[in-house]
């Protein structure tokens, strides 16, 4: 098992999945930072809070494993959380995706740019009916292996997402523009992490229509292939909810 999939195990396995707290030395480095949905939560500044309040609220939640890309320095995990969360009429179940890019210095996690979809968490506990949860991989600890960087792949998404590629928000956003905060190739595979930021042209439900023309930052993390020097997004997901937070007040994680 590769040294940097051994810590991934432990943190989904061993923290996420076992709500174990006391395991934030062994796992990440205390200037660990966690960014998402625009927040920048540092290990001990925010993010313990953030995860302590999420497992008092949903004492039930788990983590699959659906993917790892490696190269060796670098780390991308797609992945679904799922849990019964509380509502005003009870628990109810929900699951939703989330994609992760991670950095280590040999030993510990040093920092993640990481989304989920919190909207589809919002939508499944309104409706009562939970989504489909994806099927996890068998095991991705002992079959994850390091490929090495391409880096002629990550300048074909860099290129292609800095010109308002792959990712099409235009439902959301007019005249976007677009910065990658991290990119990273494992062979012709390329996670990324872009803040698209413009005016709110959307129809999201709670958002009233006065507020078309405001200016807006939404984050999306994925997976991009390129192929015959041609780049398509295969997975992606779009922190949504945050845009209903800049607008409404309302909580974005």
């Amino acid at each position: 098992m590769h040294p940097f999939v051994k810590v991934m195990r432990t943190y989904c396995i061993d923290y996420t999945n076992s709500h174990d707290q006391s395991l934030y030395d062994e796992i990440m480095e205390p200037d660990y930072v966690v960014h998402i949905s625009g927040f920048d939560l540092r290990r001990d500044e925010g993010y313990k809070a953030a995860v302590s309040h999420i497992f008092r609220q949903s004492p039930g939640l788990g983590l699959v494993v659906h993917e790892l890309l490696l190269n060796g320095d670098r780390l991308c995990m797609r992945f679904s959380e799922h849990a019964a969360m509380p509502t005003e009429r009870g628990p109810r179940l929900a699951c939703w995706q989330g994609i992760g890019l991670y950095k280590w210095n040999g030993r510990r996690l040093t920092e993640n740019y990481v989304e989920q979809d919190y909207l589809a968490v919002r939508e499944q506990l309104t409706s009562g009916v939970p989504a489909v949860l994806e099927p996890p991989h068998i095991d991705p600890w002992v079959t994850t292996q390091p490929v090495a960087s391409d880096p002629a792949s990550e300048a074909i998404v860099r290129d292609q997402l800095l010109a308002g590629g792959l990712v099409d928000v235009s439902d959301l956003i007019d005249s976007p523009e677009v910065t990658v905060d991290d990119a990273f190739s494992v062979g012709s595979r390329v996670p990324f992490h872009i803040t698209i930021r413009g005016a709110y042209r959307g129809d999201l439900d709670g958002v009233p229509a006065s507020h078309h023309g405001t200016l807006v930052a939404l984050q999306v993390a994925g997976i991009a292939d390129v192929v015959d020097a041609a780049a398509t997004c295969s997975r992606a997901v779009v922190a949504t909810m945050s845009i209903v937070s800049q607008l409404t007040g309302a909580a974005a994680l």
